[in-house]
């Protein structure tokens, strides 16, 4: 068969279908599903918030503005961070208030301590010490699994723990697995409510 200017009929093969995509289709898939843990939280922050259940947001990195160029619009060309961020959400749910980190990892068996740093500790000591709810929501990207884990446990690992890891075990027996789906994406609300509530 050919078309009318002469060339022939080429059926697109399965790998150039796949590339054809949409991001909505992309974001969806499973093995892409750890690749932006912070967009889906995000997405489910929206669902949460245009539904009334809770009102979290995600903190902005403090950064201080050194150069701009009004050239084409207005971009940043030269910019330093102003000081360590703490975590990445806080906000309120059944008036509490929450404060948490989310972080991804692809090791299988543990999460590594040093994807976090001191002040994140110290910050969320002060939030526990003021009747805060504060956790992590940890992505086991090889695994396809999302767990929330009370800071307390991950505060006694990071102070006091024999290795600098904390194993998969721990995630399973102390964790809330955290039900993944369209929306919310990541229904940690639900989480929450296990744990605490």
């Amino acid at each position: 068969m050919k078309y009318p200017n002469g060339q022939e009929y080429k059926p697109n093969s399965k790998k150039e279908r796949q590339s054809h995509k949409s991001k909505a289709e992309i974001s969806l898939s499973s093995a892409n599903r750890g690749m932006d843990l912070e967009h889906e939280i995000n997405l489910s922050n929206d669902y949460y918030r245009d539904h009334d259940i809770c009102l979290i947001t995600k903190r902005p990195t403090p950064i201080n503005i050194v150069k701009v160029d009004y050239s084409k619009g207005a971009k940043i060309t030269h910019a330093y961070f102003e000081e360590q961020s703490t975590t990445d959400y806080n906000g309120v749910y059944k008036s509490r208030y929450i404060d948490f980190e989310a972080k991804n990892t692809k090791n299988r068996t543990s999460f590594p301590l040093s994807n976090i740093t001191k002040h994140q500790i110290e910050h969320l000591k002060r939030v526990l010490f003021h009747g805060g709810i504060a956790f992590f929501i940890i992505n086991f990207e090889s695994l396809g699994k999302i767990y929330l884990l009370d800071a307390s446990y991950v505060i006694e690992f990071y102070e006091h723990g024999e290795r600098k890891s904390i194993p998969y075990d721990c995630f399973v027996t102390n964790g809330i697995e955290i039900e993944q789906g369209y929306n919310p994406r990541i229904n940690y609300i639900e989480a929450i409510e296990k744990k605490y509530f």
